[in-house]
């Protein structure tokens, strides 16, 4: 809690341990062979595929669901992967239904797409679970490359890089690699340690060594970086938070979205997790939806979204929102906080309703109020920790290219970097993109 102490509405228990696992299944089941194949046969395979060019790693999609139609998912898998590493993770967390299945014809004509992410799981787990590593490493070319940060870029540049021969080291300041794949997915789209075991998966391709409890300024320097290396990356995340900047921030039962999403996914038992009787979640995009969404899943009574604009500037996809309605949870639109109330802790959340005007959000001066016992501040975060000399951009890492930073020999990927829209699939085509480049400044 912000101040060390927990609100008393915010225990542990609330539901029983068979009801949390039930509430924390799979969202979208893996397909059944069979389901697979009545899936593909869906697909027209059209030329010039919308489906494509909606994709951020570029994959042949008509290609692998026609290999898959073929019964050949092992084929399948090596198409997606040999575009996006990070392939089976994608196929869980990537909105979809805002890109490639959007755009699908199917979509178009009969308003039910073809279910592109199911297949792309189907056929990524499928060549996984025969442990095999489907590249192999070219001759080593004798540079070294450092990354800093073991999240989606960091890890899709370093197997691009051991695979194009070169040696890697990621530099990860967490206890273990992963990134937001680990630690800040919803626990219901990534279940059974699949993060975990797709770095394992992906570290079969040799030549990367993982660092880990070592972040820049904390036992890392850029100009250390620089002096044993023949090039680094940089894809450290956006760590920094928000504030709210209203009173009673600081009150206990307050506290960052991004935390308590962590919390749960690494947490042993669903049952030891407090969550509150009455939760409020600030803010509109991915993290407000998976906190009020795996709040509710854990037993809190009222779970309510507040958001300050209209229902259409929310980042948080239709489906995301019509998931969190599925699930009970309230939305609010046009209300931004004023105030936390509460004495030692959290009571209440005074919200004042807001208009748009000009692009900016401006407040009506009418206010409501809601009992809550626990706030979750989920407003966006922040880059943290951004090494000297390097120019910056919008308060982000300023690259060109294909992640080029202002400094010669260092690249950037990721949320850290300037452009791109904070999703993992961008992350990893960041990171790929600036590994062949990487790969060609080397070798020139």
């Amino acid at each position: 809690m912000a101040n060390g102490h927990q609100a008393s509405g915010i225990v542990a228990a609330r539901l029983s341990a068979d009801t949390l696992a039930d509430n924390f299944n799979d969202l979208h089941p893996a397909y059944a062979p069979h389901e697979a194949a009545v899936a593909a046969d869906r697909c027209y395979f059209c030329y010039d595929a919308p489906c494509m060019t909606a994709c951020p790693t570029d994959i042949d999609i008509p290609q692998f669901i026609r290999e898959i139609q073929a019964g050949h998912p092992e084929s399948a898998a090596r198409t997606i992967l040999g575009q996006n590493i990070l392939g089976g993770m994608c196929a869980r967390v990537c909105p979809t239904e805002t890109l490639c299945e959007e755009v699908c014809v199917r979509e178009t004509a009969e308003g039910k797409p073809v279910e592109i992410g199911r297949l792309q799981r189907y056929a990524t787990d499928a060549l996984m679970a025969k442990g095999d590593h489907p590249f192999t490493r070219a001759e080593p070319t004798g540079k070294r490359v450092a990354v800093v940060g073991a999240g989606p870029a960091g890890l899709s540049c370093a197997h691009r890089l051991a695979m194009l021969g070169h040696d890697v080291t990621v530099f990860e300041g967490r206890g273990k690699p992963g990134g937001l794949n680990e630690f800040g997915i919803a626990a219901y789209k990534s279940t059974n340690d699949f993060a975990a075991r797709e770095v394992d998966w992906l570290l079969g391709i040799g030549g990367i060594t993982i660092e880990t409890g070592k972040a820049l300024g904390d036992g890392v320097t850029l100009d250390g970086l620089k002096a044993d290396h023949d090039a680094v990356f940089l894809s450290i995340g956006l760590s920094g938070v928000n504030a709210l900047r209203a009173a009673g921030e600081d009150l206990a039962g307050v506290r960052d979205a991004v935390d308590f999403i962590e919390d749960l996914r690494q947490a042993d038992d669903l049952a030891s997790l407090p969550v509150g009787r009455n939760v409020v979640v600030i803010g509109g995009g991915m993290t407000a939806v998976d906190a009020a969404v795996q709040s509710k899943l854990l037993g809190a009574e009222n779970v309510t979204i507040a958001y300050r604009r209209g229902r259409e500037a929310m980042p948080a996809s239709r489906f995301e929102q019509d998931l969190a309605a599925s699930r009970g949870v309230k939305l609010m639109f046009n209300v931004m906080p004023v105030a936390i109330l509460g004495e030692a802790a959290v009571t209440g959340v005074e919200l004042e309703y807001t208009t748009v005007e000009d692009g900016r959000v401006k407040g009506t001066g009418e206010t409501v109020t809601l009992a809550a016992d626990q706030v979750f501040k989920a407003i966006g975060q922040t880059l943290d920790g951004a090494p000297d000399g390097v120019a910056l951009d919008g308060g982000k890492i300023a690259v060109t290219g294909a992640g080029k930073t202002s400094v010669a020999g260092i690249w950037a990927g990721g949320d850290c970097a300037s452009g791109g829209d904070d999703l993992t699939v961008t992350a990893v085509a960041e990171g790929r993109d600036a590994a062949m480049d990487i790969h060609s400044a080397l070798m020139a």
